[in-house]
Order: structure tokens, then sequence, then C-alpha cells
């Protein structure tokens, strides 16, 4: 799993983005060594799913930053665990083998605002 560092900055988090946009980068490579081995590997950026940092009682942000953010999100939600679960369930299946070495966006159309 990635994060969308590479849609725009990520104020407050460089170690978070650096972590996360090398393993996007890394993608390919370790995924063409793995390949040798039978194995497949895909890197998904699940954009904004809530699993909690963004709950009024647990986050660290602004009640009014992330109102507006969600507002901003084409569906006018957060995405939910179980959104970015579908495609990578689809992925381990024999109908996703064909699919090798991506960094996939499943943001419910945030890279599009």
């Amino acid at each position: 799993m990635t994060s969308g560092q590479g849609e725009g900055p990520m104020r407050g988090e460089v170690a978070y983005a650096t972590s996360k946009a090398a393993l996007a980068e890394v993608t390919p490579t370790v995924a063409a060594e793995l390949l040798e081995l039978g194995i497949v590997l895909n890197t998904i950026n699940p954009g904004p799913v809530n699993t909690g940092y963004l709950d009024p009682g647990t986050t660290d942000r602004s009640l009014e930053e992330i109102e507006a953010w969600r507002q901003a999100t084409p569906f006018g939600r957060w995405g939910h665990p179980r959104d970015p679960a579908r495609l990578i369930g689809w992925l381990a299946t024999d109908q996703g083998v064909w699919v090798a070495g991506q960094v996939i966006t499943t943001d419910g159309g945030m890279s599009l605002t």
C-alpha cells in the first residue's frame, strides 16, 4: 500500500511521504525480481480511506480542514476499507494475474480533483 504523495504535497508528513514514495518507485524493480519466482507484486494507492485517522475523536487535524477535504471528494465521502479491498481481492484471483509491477490508484476519483 502506498499513498497519494505523488498527487501533491503532504505537509507535515515528510517521513511518511518519503517511505510511501520509495515503495511506489521500487515496485517495478521488486516486481521483476519476484516474477522470476512466480510471485506477482503490485502496489495500491487507496486514496483517502478512513481507517480512523479522520474521525473527530482520533484525528490530529482540524475538523474544518477534514470536512472541507471530504466535501471536495468526488463522491462526497471518504473511502471505506472495503473500497480498495475489492481491487486487492480481484488482483489475487486468476483474473488479476496479468497485472504485474503496477502502482494502481483506486481513490474514488480524488486524483481528478
